[in-house]
């Protein structure tokens, strides 16, 4: 028992410390991951034999993810994704696998064994490709929805694969003294579970009705019976039983897949999408998302714990240019599909980046090529240690994607795209349409006001124009552009760009030249308000500072104020934060030089909050009733009537909100 949780320790403390730390250098927590296995394996030997039979149990995490995924779709945007589940996907696995079992042929290397190899490199790791997606927020991304399709159709297509591998089985068996070496004992497990199914031996039609009616009743659990069990369950009041019932859903559809010689992983993902419009779809995600992410970290831990450096030293050049050679031939085949599929820009190179390694599934497929005489157990043991070099690599991939390729693929496709010719000059100019400027120029636009919109992202002027908000593409920050749109007529300018430096840039500008020109602008917080306004900004208004006052006023109300004190209350607060606001932007532009809060700043800011505290008492301290206060807001339904009345439709009733 010792034994037991001093493992668990070392594998705990190993994630805690590694993964936060990687995610700091903005690393990503896989990395974490993979590197806290190879401090504690192979680099110290903290762990030992036993990250072989944790990795099997680790897999469930895979599983668990799928079921997941399958819950945020439903069965109609499966089917739109048709097209790219096998198109994409197909041409993926077969392209891969031709250019992989190619290039080893060329190496003189058997062509059963060039076939196998081809196979199994053709799959990539779906547990670092979507975990990475969704930290990244690249799911919902062309490219990432392309690459989950790519995915999907390879969790597929390793059912197949296994009854082929064989018939690609060498001459002379020589495997059974040699079953336990190296690359073998990563996924002998997982290997043996396919050889050792219940059901692989009965008659091919027998067979295909028991695959048939397995599929069937996962369909038949999951819409029929899962509504009634869980609302049951949920009676109980016990989250706890409710988390345990959403396990052993998932563990049951898993272990019924893996008898008819189906991947679990695909069973559950079947079972996600039919449970997908149950009522009860948001419990179960939050049930069991822990689950995910523990067993998927402890897997990326045993991958890289599971990494041999004798091995690795040994045979460095090769391992490197295997390695090297996969990730290319995938990446190549990979980016030629995107332009055969129209993926365009930054989200080819994630389709392109995000598979170009090999999967999990190679441990199992490897272990099953080596028990079924196909490939050597020497040979197994380096390509083993080719998967984990390759899923070792892709979140430094992610990195080189991330802060080097998309940021100058963005700029070139600014850069190259000519600024458009402003046809139409309105009485308020927009630098910057993103959330915050959209609002702002539809009130304007809905009030007969007429705007000239600039923005210097082409992606977004061109899904403003989808939508039928007439843009302009180019950088507001150019007073030639401004010119052009009409900034010497103009009666306003809005800043509401992005980037905080550019915004500030652009205000001196315009006042340098334009001095009579009344500019608002938009500021993210207290410091860059007081940097606007300094370079002379005439109205600066924080983001978030109106929508949290208002938040602040509704949870108010939601306690039992009344509205008219909440209102009351809230207008208090804003008094004392205008009065104070002069002096708290002098003491910080004196002192904005210094490093961090000033001492000044900081009393200043402490004096602030004492003020607020006084205003609110003294507006608590108002004893008049409810009905003194004569002021209610208006009832549900008044904007409707108000406007009803407007056009002539009712009577004056709407007037006094009746």
């Amino acid at each position: 028992m010792t034994a037991y949780l001093g493992q668990a320790f070392v594998y705990l403390v190993a994630a805690v410390i590694m993964v936060p730390l990687a995610k700091r250098f903005g690393l990503g927590s896989v990395l974490g991951y993979l590197v806290a296995g190879v401090v504690i394996g192979p680099l110290t030997g903290l762990v030992g034999a036993e990250t072989e039979t944790l990795q099997h149990v680790a897999e469930f995490g895979v599983v668990i993810m799928l079921f997941l995924v399958g819950l945020e779709l439903q069965p109609q945007m499966l089917w739109q994704m048709r097209s790219k589940l096998i198109g994409l996907g197909g041409m993926q696995v077969a392209g891969s696998a031709l250019l992989i079992s190619g290039t080893a042929l060329l190496f003189s290397v058997d062509w059963r064994m060039a076939v196998a190899i081809g196979l199994i490199f053709a799959l990539s790791s779906t547990a670092i490709v979507l975990q990475s997606h969704g930290e990244k927020g690249w799911s919902h991304t062309e490219g990432g929805r392309s690459s989950f399709s790519v995915l999907l159709f390879q969790d597929i297509a390793v059912i197949p694969i296994l009854a082929f591998l064989p018939f690609l089985a060498m001459p002379e068996p020589d495997v059974v003294a040699d079953l336990v070496h190296g690359g073998a004992e990563m996924a002998g497990a997982a290997g043996e579970h396919h050889a050792d199914d219940s059901l692989a031996d009965l008659p091919p039609m027998i067979y295909g009705l028991a695959v048939i009616g397995a599929i069937s009743i996962v369909i038949i659990v999951g819409q029929f019976l899962s509504t009634p069990l869980f609302r049951f369950v949920a009676k109980s009041g016990l989250r706890e039983v409710f988390t345990a019932t959403a396990l052993a859903l998932v563990v049951g559809i898993s272990a019924l897949m893996s008898m008819v010689g189906l991947s679990p992983a695909l069973g559950t993902f079947l079972a996600g999408v039919v449970l997908a419009n149950s009522e009860f779809r948001h419990e179960l995600e939050s049930n069991i998302e822990p689950f995910k992410g523990l067993l998927l970290g402890l897997f990326f831990i045993t991958v890289g714990a599971g990494i041999s450096f004798t091995v690795l030293v040994d045979n460095l050049g090769f391992l490197i240019g295997v390695t090297v050679a996969v990730i290319f031939a995938k990446a190549l085949v990979l980016y030629l599909l995107s332009i055969v599929f129209k993926v365009r820009g930054s989200d080819r190179w994630i389709l392109t980046l995000s598979l170009a390694q090999a999967g999990e599934f190679g441990f199992v497929l490897l272990a099953f090529s080596l028990q079924v005489n196909v490939l050597t157990p020497e040979m197994v043991e380096l390509l083993a240690m080719v998967v984990a070099l390759s899923m070792f690599l892709t979140p430094l991939l992610f990195i080189l994607l991330e802060k080097v390729l998309m940021p100058r693929l963005e700029k070139a496709n600014n850069e190259q795209q000519e600024e458009d010719v402003i046809d139409e000059k309105g009485q308020v100019i927009i630098a910057g349409v993103g959330r915050f400027g959209q609002i702002v120029n539809r009130l304007l636009l809905a009030n007969g006001v007429s705007t000239t919109v600039l923005d210097h992202e082409a992606q977004r002027v061109d899904l403003l124009r989808q939508i039928c908000i007439k843009s302009y593409f180019g950088d507001a920050t150019r007073l030639e552009l401004l010119h052009t749109a009409g900034i010497d007529e103009a009666s306003l300018l809005v800043v509401a760009i992005d980037d905080r430096e550019r915004a500030i840039h652009l205000v001196q500008e315009v006042k340098r030249h334009y001095p009579n020109l009344t500019v608002l602008a938009r500021a993210f917080d207290r410091g860059d308000e007081y940097q606007l306004e300094h370079a002379g900004a005439d109205i600066v208004v924080k983001e978030t500072y109106h929508s949290a006052l208002y938040m602040g006023g509704e949870a108010l109300k939601a306690l039992g104020y009344h509205p008219f004190q909440a209102e009351n209350l809230k207008q208090a607060f804003n008094q004392v934060e205008l009065e104070s606001h002069p002096e708290l932007r002098a003491d910080w532009i004196s002192t904005k030089h210094e490093k961090g809060i000033s001492a000044s700043y900081k009393e200043l800011f402490i004096k602030l909050d004492g003020a607020l505290v006084q205003a609110m008492k003294k507006d608590r301290s108002d004893t008049h009733s409810h009905e003194e206060r004569g002021w209610t807001p208006p009832p549900a339904g008044y904007d409707d009537l108000l406007e009803a009345q407007q056009a002539g439709h009712t009577d004056g009733k709407a007037r006094s909100g009746q």
